[in-house]
């Protein structure tokens, strides 16, 4: 009986030990952070998060086994940029037609209330809205900076580099000194028209923390890795971006 139970308990330990390890494995998460700012300046013309710029990332993270929760500066809702709205991308017409998915847009967790010791990776997705709430957020910088600092991979996409304008790590040091980055340009934001309305110049702020800015022609893809920062410069590099994101995480601990 003895023997029995012995060896009852060196399975269920073993059992234990595996369901441990798996549970580490599925325990990896991601935050895409999103835009709870809704309107282009005075212009009148609504805005938010770009949906390519989520879905583009969201879908491969998941595939990757990363838990992906959402976040917003504010928390709650965060609107959708309509002109976003391509049911013709595969990967947003999914997203768009998963009801759980898009009522979670609705229910985004505060910057606030994040606890940057959860994720490997925080993403910050564009979407014009991204310039008036992404570098007004300090929560949103502590998490950046924690992020990086705990070993994890910083990534933004388009104007979701408007995130990292004001982060500084303990050294003092904005994250992105002496780093490639990309970003939407400001020739992009000249052709949209938007350079005057847009809070600050994206490119130009970047280069003045010390970024070492890569730009490609408009909307052409363009991505780059420099450390544990992954950045793209428009809608055009979401997917190249992600492929980025997914192959890093694979080298952290």
């Amino acid at each position: 009986m003895k023997a029995l139970l012995f060896m009852a308990a060196i399975v269920s330990g073993f059992s234990a030990g595996a369901a441990s390890k798996g549970d580490k494995t599925m325990t990896k998460q991601a935050l895409i952070v999103v835009t709870n700012h809704n309107q282009k300046g005075s212009t009148g013309q609504q805005t938010g998060w770009y949906l390519s710029e989520v879905t583009h990332i969201y879908y491969p993270l998941i595939e990757a086994g990363f838990k992906v929760d959402f976040a917003s500066p504010k928390g709650g809702v965060a609107p959708m940029d309509e002109s976003s709205r391509d049911p013709k991308d595969e990967l947003n017409k999914k997203f768009l037609e998963d009801k759980h998915l898009m009522a979670q847009m609705d229910k985004t967790i505060s910057m606030e209330k994040v606890d940057p010791k959860n994720y490997q990776v925080i993403h910050f997705a564009g979407g014009h809205g991204a310039m008036w709430d992404f570098n007004t957020s300090p929560a949103l910088d502590r998490a950046a900076a924690a992020v990086y600092e705990n070993g994890g991979i910083v990534s933004a996409v388009c104007h979701g580099p408007a995130a990292l304008v004001n982060v500084k790590l303990s050294n003092g040091e904005y994250l992105v000194k002496g780093k490639e980055v990309s970003a939407f340009t400001d020739a992009e934001e000249v052709e949209v028209g938007l350079s005057k309305v847009v809070p600050f110049p994206l490119e130009t702020t970047l280069r003045e923390r010390g970024a070492k800015m890569k730009t490609a022609k408009n909307w052409a893809d363009q991505s780059v890795v420099s450390e544990r920062l992954v950045t793209g410069q428009n809608p055009q590099s979401g997917h190249s971006v992600a492929r980025k994101v997914v192959e890093l995480a694979k080298t952290l601990n």
